[in-house]
């Protein structure tokens, strides 16, 4: 790194007994003096030996202080300043086609739930056509939108929560991130606004799926209920949707950040607070695990016909704990297991 940044970490308490006077030398204890690509002049003693996971944390955290305080434009000049050029020049989106948007989706009941009016409604076409709808009027599916949207919401909600809550910690902003940005919890609110209703595709078992899955939640009050917690996996192209249509009027609107979050927070309400919020089963028992120092045996992992079947196993205190679950896709199944090894663990009867 050319400002050494490397050496004004801070990674151990300080220790006056160790303390310096810059410039002074004695023995065993004189100061190298090295010189920053600025040319001011910097003075050090020995070497110290620093994880590039560490380094690289801190540069993260710099990015966010210059973020936090100064904005995108400040982070970019720091970003710039060590090295990193980064141009993000915005250049109109040009259409090579022309879509008869109405003809596909109803494009003014789209605009009334999304609360923003498209300039170009052939995204929204785009947004909502699965890869299985082969139209030569639609030459592209929902992916690379989606790819874009993921990356949006991404950031969005990270600086939402940021921002929101100033006073916790770390490892719970991270959770409250992990909880709110994921599959399950843009599924939901999909199929909450109906979105499913109107995905345009042409495959039989994506078709059964839906239509399962979305029978299977009528049960429960969607108002109050969090993807996050749910026990059944959604179809991935109902989260997919919601990160296209994000990345839809992102696009649309000229890359305005703010105005993708103002059309889709409103969908994904209620979002999950420090109150509501449960830890994920596979991070509570590994967490136990630690503190009660419990072996936790390596997952075993099998898969038959297209479905996940997992086997977590823990040793506590001479007993052994274990549950095979099975699902559509592996996390899932791994949620499984792990809430239901949780739930005995915590049931036990240790004396």
């Amino acid at each position: 790194m050319l400002w050494k940044l490397q050496g004004f970490i801070r990674d151990e308490p300080f220790d006056p007994k160790d303390w310096m006077i810059p410039g002074y030398n004695c023995g065993n204890y004189s100061l190298n003096e090295e010189t920053l690509c600025n040319a001011k002049k910097i003075y050090v003693r020995g070497r110290r030996k620093l994880k590039c996971k560490k380094v690289a944390d801190v540069v993260e955290a710099l990015i966010g202080a210059y973020l936090s305080t100064g904005g995108e434009a400040a982070g970019l000049l720091f970003l710039d300043w060590i090295g990193i050029s980064i141009d993000f020049t915005n250049i109109s989106y040009e259409r090579h086609f022309k879509v008869r948007a109405e003809k596909f989706v109803n494009v003014q009941h789209f605009e009334s739930l999304l609360h923003y009016s498209f300039q170009d409604p052939s995204l929204l076409v785009e947004a909502l056509t699965h890869g299985s709808y082969m139209l030569a009027e639609i030459p592209g599916c929902y992916q690379r939108l989606e790819f874009l949207g993921d990356s949006v919401l991404d950031y969005l909600i990270t600086l939402h929560l940021y921002n929101k809550y100033p006073g916790i910690t770390p490892g719970l902003l991270t959770d409250l991130r992990s909880a709110s940005v994921n599959n399950n919890c843009y599924a939901l609110s999909a199929v909450k606004a109906g979105f499913h209703k109107h995905i345009l595709q042409s495959s039989q078992k994506l078709y059964k799926d839906i239509k399962e899955t979305v029978e299977s939640f009528q049960e429960l009050s969607l108002e109050y209920t969090f993807g996050w917690e749910s026990e059944k996996s959604f179809p991935k192209v109902l989260g997919d949707v919601m990160e296209s249509l994000a990345g839809a009027i992102f696009v649309d609107s000229g890359y305005k950040k703010e105005i993708v979050f103002q059309s889709i927070r409103p969908l994904l309400e209620p979002m999950i607070t420090p109150e509501t919020m449960t830890v994920h089963p596979v991070k509570e028992l590994y967490e136990l695990c630690q503190k009660e120092h419990y072996e936790l045996r390596k997952a075993i992992v099998s898969y038959e016909d297209g479905i996940s079947s997992i086997t977590i196993e823990v040793e506590a205190n001479g007993k052994v704990f274990k549950h095979t679950s099975t699902a559509c896709d592996k996390k899932m199944a791994k949620k499984l297991a792990s809430k239901e090894v949780l739930k005995s663990l915590k049931g036990a009867n240790f004396s």
